[in-house]
């Protein structure tokens, strides 16, 4: 009953209205309504079937407003009507959102019945926290993967990008974050995503325990771009309802690319010049504004963020990757070469970074891993001469040592996808790996 006084309460007695004057690709020109409008308003356009086609302000040029689409344009020409809705963009986000299935507008999309509103209005486009009144980032989270549980270490409120090429694993590393971290509630973003994907993450990946925990939004990748980005916002903004509930979130999201193509698609079609690799300004705006929703709370609660990063050719300096690993956390690598030998997940540990490490551990763990990563860093340099056998055994003691403990420490760093590792057992096992060396060897 609230809810549905507050939606009339919110609901304007007058209409503003104006008409389609030109419409180039997936651009559409409104004259006589300019003067209502602002960059992100929402206006509806009435089809010559009389349906309602949503769209959105992105730009304006002389007299005329520049309207996207959020669906496809058909049967919308020259004189439709186009009404200005006048508000804000928000969504009502509740706890009955938890276990179902939505798209970038926030209705459901899994076939389970309407979801109940919210009372309170949550912007779908929110300004980051201010950064003096944030709290610091939490202890530790368990992520379930050992390798990043030890290696690149995770604490609750923190940002951490997934950046690999396509095919290397980045999916199935989120589907493992999805199901075997240690969170309150988890948000998860299909951004893009393949169609026929999506019900394979959530009944197989996923699963019904993690679902029940978990709210989905997803946005195929035939779906317009206003779309793609808008399930992109809306994922932070469920996040952050949760977190102002008091929850630690986990805000999964698939991919931070796909968001940033959806943000060029808009600012070429609204007129913006192209800059690096065809990227307009607005997605380097744009990029900052998504990923710092993601963190600690002001009072209470965190957002903790992991963001895939699509590598365009395998090259970690292409522009968004350059943008999102100055702007996270931390980043986590994973290498084609290493997935190409079988090794799952192939995370390059020596190209991962936890920039709460080494704060986050004890003098005991950090000696542990500083040790680690020596042995991982001696036998890289070594590999080639290794491999080729142009290395003769006695010839430095620390290649020595890196060679015998490179199995052990490989089948650490491999885990299945249906495999759960705990944060602490990660420490012992690789306590384990370390104390097992010959007499030879001097570890110190």
């Amino acid at each position: 009953m609230y809810s549905l006084k507050a939606e009339i309460e919110r609901m304007n007695s007058w209409r503003f209205y104006g008409r389609v004057v030109g419409i180039q690709g997936l651009l559409v020109e409104v004259a006589g309504a300019q003067r209502s409008l602002s960059i992100g308003s929402r206006v509806n356009l009435l089809s010559r079937q009389d349906n309602v086609v949503a769209c959105e302000v992105v730009g304006f040029k002389a007299d005329r407003a520049l309207l996207m689409s959020y669906s496809m344009l058909e049967g919308v020409g020259v004189g439709c009507q186009a009404f200005v809705e006048g508000e804000t963009p928000v969504a009502h986000p509740s706890n009955q959102w938890l276990g179902r299935v939505i798209n970038a507008m926030g209705e459901p999309i899994d076939g389970k019945g309407p979801i109940k509103p919210g009372a309170e209005a949550y912007p779908i486009r929110a300004q980051p926290p201010s950064a003096h009144l944030r709290q610091r980032v939490g202890g530790k989270i368990d992520l379930g993967v050992r390798t990043l549980n030890t290696f690149v270490t995770c604490c609750k409120g923190q940002r951490m990008g997934i950046f690999a090429g396509s095919g290397v694993g980045k999916s199935i590393l989120l589907s493992m974050f999805a199901r075997y971290a240690r969170s309150d509630v988890s948000v998860i973003g299909l951004i893009g995503e393949r169609g026929r994907e999506v019900q394979e993450f959530i009944e197989d990946d996923l699963g019904p325990e993690g679902l029940a925990r978990s709210v989905v939004v997803v946005a195929t990748s035939d779906e317009t771009a206003l779309m793609r980005r808008q399930a992109a916002y809306l994922t932070l903004t469920v996040s952050e309802y949760f977190r102002d509930q008091g929850n630690d979130v986990l805000c999964l999201m698939d991919s931070v690319t796909r968001f940033a193509m959806a943000q060029r698609e808009i600012g070429l079609a609204g007129g913006e010049p192209p800059a690096s690799k065809g990227y307009t300004p607005t997605v380097f705006t744009e990029l900052p504004r998504l990923l710092e929703r993601a963190g600690p709370g002001i009072d209470k609660g965190s957002i903790t963020g992991l963001f895939t990063v699509l590598v365009e050719g395998d090259d970690h300096n292409e522009p968004i990757s350059d943008a999102v690993r100055g702007i996270l956390d931390g980043h986590i690598v994973l290498d084609r070469a290493i997935a190409e030998r079988g090794r799952f997940p192939a995370i390059n540990v020596l190209r991962s970074i936890s920039r709460t490490m080494p704060g986050c551990n004890n003098n005991e763990q950090n000696d542990l891993l500083v040790t680690a990563r020596k042995y991982l860093a001696d036998y890289n340099d070594m590999e080639e001469m290794i491999r080729l056998g142009a290395y003769r055994p006695g010839a430095n003691q620390d290649v020595d040592a890196a060679i015998h403990f490179h199995p052990a420490l490989e089948e650490f760093m491999t885990q299945q996808k249906t495999e759960c590792s705990l944060l602490e057992e990660g420490y012992e096992q690789l306590a384990q790996i370390l104390q097992n060396a010959p007499a030879d060897i001097d570890q110190n």
